[in-house]
């Protein structure tokens, strides 16, 4: 999943995206609201993390524009106002959650998994697709009870591809979920992590779960799935 992470605070900045990356999401770090909204306009984001008071544009005015498009995206307010007034107003501004600074990360890794389950529409932290699972909040992932081992970013794919069950993902939609601005890979990259993907998942197994539909992209589904 690729966030959006808006906090001036540079060492917080820094130590939150290091957390976000080692639990498998891709990250675009910014530190001021302006550099925020440029970032939404190129960018499809599963989640935004933004502070509220950041230079130039608060959290408000970035959030204000964000839902002024349209987008749904999940927003989690980040700032160190504690009062219920403040809360209130950050949640009726349309964000879907407020942490007050100082915070625990694995409070806020499990808010954001959270939102996740909202915006897609699941019901706990246990994804599955026939007989394969993954544990969101473990990072454990197995077919058939046997646990498979993944790197960061198989597991961020296989991650957007169960999150997107039946739904056929473009290269370009997976490459801009999956990687960041900093990418400098080679432009097959994501036909290389399918090739990794389906050694693992499918490797062994009759029925396959990762499927080509020419022309348009991959798909991950059980064989009698529409």
């Amino acid at each position: 999943m690729r966030i959006l992470l808006a906090e001036d605070e540079v060492d917080l900045n820094r130590i939150i995206t290091q957390k976000l990356v080692s639990q498998g999401y891709s990250v675009d770090s910014c530190f001021d609201g302006e550099e925020a909204i440029h970032s939404l306009s190129l960018v499809e984001y599963d989640a935004v993390i933004l502070d509220i008071m950041m230079p130039k544009s608060d959290g408000y005015t970035v959030l204000r524009h964000l839902r002024s498009t349209g987008s749904t995206t999940p927003v989690l307010f980040l700032t160190a106002r504690d009062a219920v007034s403040d809360r209130v107003k950050g949640l009726d501004s349309g964000a879907n959650d407020y942490l007050v600074k100082p915070f625990s990360f694995e409070e806020l890794m499990a808010r954001l998994r959270a939102m996740m389950r909202v915006s897609f529409g699941v019901a706990g932290n246990i994804l599955a697709v026939g007989d394969l699972t993954m544990d969101v909040a473990a990072h454990v992932v197995k077919r058939g009870g046997k646990e498979i081992s993944l790197s960061a970013k198989e597991y961020e794919l296989l991650e957007y591809m169960m999150h997107n069950r039946g739904v056929v993902l473009s290269r370009e939609k997976i490459e801009d979920h999956i990687w960041n601005f900093d990418y400098e890979g080679g432009t097959n990259v994501v036909d290389v992590y399918i090739s990794y993907l389906r050694k693992k998942i499918d490797g062994g197994h009759e029925g396959k779960l990762i499927h080509t539909v020419r022309g348009r992209g991959y798909v991950l589904r059980e064989a009698g799935d529409a």
